[in-house]
């Protein structure tokens, strides 16, 4: 994870959005975090942010956990 200051970020917005491609950038305002940028390298890993911060999809898995916890899941073998 790299810490960069807002004003390193605004000057320089496409060199962080290639290094936020390899790693999460903390952005500071003031010397204090202030947001995240994260890079996607392929449209596929775009997918999978958007997935994993779906509420609809999260609440899906919930529910399905629910289920199995329930005993009303289906055994890997009978699939």
């Amino acid at each position: 994870m790299k810490t960069v200051a807002l004003s390193e970020v605004k000057d320089d917005l496409s060199k962080y959005l290639h290094v936020a491609e390899k790693e999460e950038v903390v952005i500071t305002r003031h010397g204090k975090p202030a947001g995240v940028l994260i890079g996607f390298e392929t449209e596929d890993d775009w997918f999978d942010y958007r997935l994993e911060n779906d509420p609809r999809f999260l609440a899906r898995i919930e529910r399905a956990r629910d289920s199995l916890r329930a005993g009303k899941g289906i055994a890997l073998e009978d699939v």
